[in-house]
């Protein structure tokens, strides 16, 4: 169970089929976070707290369905299905957005969108780990990582230009057309290359019968899970807001030109992480997860401050160099963390959940206390907000989480 065969032809298409879905699905959800913020300001001319609301119904919608998308996630065989449903209905919710101009509509389909976003995640990394097996799985978390960033890399670039050479709102539909193509590319994998049983990390079989998962009250006694969901919370509190507030004071001063800027902050990133995410996932078994994972964290208060003490442009696209080193390890090692908590559990995808249901309390909460704090105390006092909560983050995971 522990090493899928890897060369028989449908296992390769399989898993060129994967590296295309982590190509395509490019974090559309989140993703339009920042152009979101920069049509609703400049094409819609919304405040910031109400940008906040909108981009906090995501993450709150989120919270809730986590959880319960991790455990379905282990609980149903069409993991593949369940990738291609999500990503047609982010689609119907990037449509919803550009079509509507009121509040109640657009938060609704943001939590449309939270809601089935946080399937696909642990679906892709349950599908991996079907695939490979454990001994391969680090090194895969890597590549899917690469493939997803050089995903949201092209369609940042694509945004960027469409948004200003033509139209903002085109960007919405856009978003719409890169979900079904990503649909397609899951139904390219072939449900029989994956082991179901693996795949959620199930206990080895007893006497030829497949052993049951360890009941749920067990898995929550590990405290190391919520140590590690705390650091989630943290890390992503701190982090989630800093590109929408740096959209929105673009905006401020340099409207027409804020969504090449904003492309830009991305396309920098996501560079960034095309090289960071395959190496964090070669050295998390060499160095262990935690010291990989804390260079991560400690890149994000050094960000949070550099970008109060500027205003050029520029120099603010730059320092999206530290949001690729942060995100781009993050993304890599979390997972494997997951992995290492649920082994023999065959709770893999409801421990991910539990550890995203952290990722989306902290995204949301950021959003919303973010636009409230940029609103009435000014950008500066945002950035210096989040950049003390990621000090935080780092005491937490330096202190309190043991490496695993």
């Amino acid at each position: 169970m522990n090493t899928p065969a890897r060369t028989t032809p449908t296992m390769r298409r399989s898993l060129r089929a994967l590296d295309l879905v982590n190509l395509f699905q490019a974090d559309v959800g989140a993703g339009l976070g920042p152009f979101l913020a920069i049509y609703l300001m400049a094409s819609r001319g919304w405040k910031p707290e109400m940008i906040g609301i909108a981009l906090a119904a995501q993450g709150y919608a989120a919270v809730v369905a986590q959880t319960p998308a991790g455990a379905l996630v282990d609980w149903i065989r069409p993991k593949r299905m369940a990738i291609a449903f999500a990503a047609i209905a982010i689609g119907v919710g990037a449509i919803i957005i550009v079509r509507v101009n009121s509040l109640a509509p657009v938060v609704g389909a943001q939590i449309l969108i939270g809601v089935v976003a946080v399937v696909i995640p642990p679906a892709i990394a349950a599908i991996s780990l079907g695939l490979v097996g454990r001994p391969g799985f680090a090194r895969r978390a890597g590549r899917n990582e690469a493939f997803n960033h050089a995903g949201n890399l092209m369609a940042a670039l694509t945004c960027g230009a469409v948004g200003y050479f033509f139209r903002r709102s085109w960007i919405f539909y856009m978003a719409a057309l890169i979900s079904g193509v990503t649909a397609l590319a899951a139904l390219a994998i072939n449900e029989n290359d994956i082991d179901h049983a693996l795949a959620r990390e199930a206990p080895p079989e007893d006497h030829g019968h497949p052993a049951a998962a360890t009941p749920l009250w067990s898995v929550l006694r590990d405290y190391r899970i919520a140590v590690f969901a705390a650091c989630a919370i943290l890390f992503h509190f701190a982090n989630t807001a800093m590109l929408p507030l740096l959209a929105m004071r673009l905006s401020a001063g340099h409207a027409h030109e804020s969504t090449l800027y904003m492309s830009a902050c991305i396309v920098i990133a996501q560079l960034v992480m095309v090289v960071v995410a395959p190496l964090a996932g070669r050295f998390a078994p060499r160095w262990g997860r935690k010291p990989v994972l804390l260079i991560g964290f400690a890149a994000l208060p050094i960000r949070g401050i550099l970008y109060i003490l500027t205003n050029s442009p520029y120099l603010l696209v730059s320092i999206q160099i530290l949001d690729g080193l942060g995100a781009g390890i993050w993304g890599v090692v979390w997972v494997i963390i997951a992995a290492d908590l649920a082994r023999g559990t065959g709770r893999f995808n409801l421990i991910q959940g539990l550890i995203a249901t952290g990722v989306a309390i902290g995204a949301s909460s950021s959003n919303l206390a973010t636009g409230f704090i940029a609103q009435h105390f000014g950008y500066d006092a945002g950035f210096l907000a989040l950049a003390a909560i990621a000090v935080g983050g780092f005491a937490t995971l330096s202190l309190a989480m043991p490496e695993t």
